[in-house]
């Protein structure tokens, strides 16, 4: 039998601590599953302001680490929490670097210091291994914000004797999201000047966060299987896809998960009724209860649609806004729970207005009332232009709320069309980026939904799936694997 991997996982979010989205449960739950494996994993997280504001237990552990950043060599504090109780979370401190009120900006604009705050995470995360003397086998970096682990190593510890088994793994959770800051950031970071080429850290000009991760890691994975095709090409790979080509024998697709202890109908203490696939009668209860908080009027044979997204462009509100009054001409009704794009905000808070009895929005994040609109909605919406993995779409089949996607990265590896003829599928999905497309899906699903029987069928073999993080933290461990054998 295999012996334990001691795993180090730094990201800029992880539930319940920092959140914005999907990445967020990906951080939280993945290092529990590995722990549940039995593996030594331990998480490195931005102490933020809001975290230091939760109730959660948080103790100092007692360090300062001077890290060299900039000429001033900053001062880290280091914190000490758990997730899940058992998994240690080190929370970097600096109160100038994230004793502010967002993560990576304020009122849609980004903070000017990033590159300097996630240099010095990045950099205080290896400090802080050397200060307790854990060598991780595997260090697994997570989007840009966690890029310069890997170029830290390659380029600044690499006759470091503490790190001379230690192996990188970077997962690409949205290549959209790159952290290109100006070229002379790059003096912040102390990594060498002789790296910033086209092979290295430049990047049209620019310094890269993302591309260090990409050029310097030993393993490259992304979200899902359909999404790492979808990034080699041009279309699709935000001017990244050069390098992911040079790099594709070492890049992999690792479908998402679920945690199946947080999102259970059977036992979810946010909704209003449990059920499950095996006693759907609390589904009703948790329709009837949302339909009751958002004050809409549906009559029992119209579906209740949900979005329970970011108002961002790659989520497809376009698509949403230009068609909003042909898609309420449906016979059903809509509710959306999300923030974003103060434009989107606006066009939905007027909706609203206008469409009071069939539509609702609620324009905040908020845990509870995600579980209360998958669970109360007959049918979750997600026309995304680009979709990494998705997590709603997950959540959703579980719940027995019945996905209508776009067939684009995670979502087509998730979400199959329904046969009614042979009784298999999980939703109803569509390809081109166009309005009677989606309209057409919708319609699908709302006729489906007079046929109980069918229905009923097609929640069934949604809440029948597999998509547990066990599986895929079982994959993650052979990928872990395969990098400290072949490097």
């Amino acid at each position: 039998m295999a012996s334990p991997l001691k795993i180090l996982s730094v990201a800029s979010e992880a539930h319940p601590f920092a959140k914005t989205g999907g990445l967020g449960d990906v951080c939280g739950a993945l290092p529990w599953a590995h722990h549940r494996l039995g593996h030594d994993v331990r998480c490195v997280l931005p102490y933020y302001a809001s975290i230091a504001a939760t109730d959660a237990p948080i103790k100092s552990a007692g360090a300062m680490l001077s890290i060299p950043i900039g000429i001033a060599n900053p001062q880290a504090t280091v914190h000490v929490s758990r997730i899940q109780g058992k998994v240690p979370l080190y929370l970097i401190g600096n109160g100038f670097y994230f004793g502010r009120k967002g993560y990576y900006g304020e009122g849609g604009i980004d903070y000017p210091d990033n590159a300097s705050r996630f240099a010095f995470f990045c950099r205080a995360a290896l400090e802080w291994c050397k200060a307790i003397g854990f060598q991780p086998d595997l260090i697994h970096c997570h989007d840009w914000q966690a890029g310069l682990v890997a170029a830290y190593l390659k380029l600044v510890y690499h006759n470091d004797p503490f790190f001379q088994s230690t192996r990188t793994l970077f997962t690409i959770h949205n290549l959209g999201y790159q952290g290109n800051f100006d070229a002379a950031a790059l003096q912040l970071t102390h990594l060498p000047a002789s790296a910033f080429h086209t092979q290295g850290l430049e990047f049209f000009g620019q310094f890269s966060f993302l591309k260090a991760g990409l050029v310097y890691s030993d393993l490259l994975t992304t979200v899902s299987k359909r999404y790492r095709q979808e990034i080699l090409l041009p279309a699709n790979g935000f001017r990244m896809d050069g390098i992911l080509n040079a790099r594709k024998d070492n890049l992999f697709g690792v479908l998402n998960g679920v945690d199946y202890d947080e999102w259970n109908p059977a036992g979810d203490p946010w909704i209003a009724a449990p059920y499950s696939k095996s006693s759907l009668k609390g589904k009703a209860a948790c329709r009837e209860a949302l339909l009751a908080d958002l004050k809409l009027k549906l009559p029992p044979k119209q579906p209740l649609v949900c979005m329970v997204t970011r108002l961002s462009w790659q989520k497809g509100i376009d698509l949403v806004q230009d068609g909003f009054g042909r898609i309420l001409a449906e016979k059903l009704g809509l509710a959306v729970l999300g923030v974003g794009d103060p434009t989107y905000e606006s066009f939905f808070t007027e909706q609203a207005r206008r469409y009071g009895d069939r539509f609702a929005c609620r324009l905040e994040f908020d845990e509870g009332r995600a579980h209360q609109f998958i669970a109360g909605s007959d049918i979750l919406l997600m026309p995304s232009v680009y979709e990494p993995c998705g997590l709603a779409q997950m959540y959703a089949l579980r719940y027995g709320t019945v996905p209508v996607v776009r067939s684009v990265g995670g979502l087509a590896d998730t979400v199959k069309n329904f046969n009614p003829e042979t009784g298999r599928g999980t939703g109803f999905n569509f390809r081109p980026f166009a309005l009677k497309y989606l309209l057409q899906s919708l319609r699908n699903a709302s006729g489906m939904f007079q046929h109980r029987t069918r229905w009923r069928r097609l929640m069934h073999n949604g809440m029948s799936q597999n998509l547990s993080w066990e599986r895929a933290a079982k994959e993650y461990i052979r990928l872990y694997r395969k990098a400290l054998r072949e490097t």
